[in-house]
């Protein structure tokens, strides 16, 4: 559903209108019966999901190198 107000109306109902507007409605502003401006939500970055901490002492990492590969049992 469009919702379509003029400028006064958005000043005295701007935090409805935004409310709406976040809610996925259009909300147009006009002056003089002819529209100015769209109220779209703004998006939101997703964030990285980070993952388990990978940092190792250097004996961890020499540990790491230099284990005996393990043989693959039949």
């Amino acid at each position: 559903m469009t919702e379509t107000v003029n400028m006064h109306q958005a000043k005295s109902s701007l935090s409805r209108l935004v409310e709406r507007a976040l809610a996925g409605e259009d909300v147009i502003i006009t002056r003089n019966g002819k529209p100015l401006v769209r109220l779209v939500p703004v998006p939101v970055p997703q964030t990285r999901k980070r993952g388990p901490d990978l940092e190792f002492t250097d004996e961890e990492i020499t540990e790491l190198f230099e284990a005996p590969l393990v043989s693959d049992p039949k």
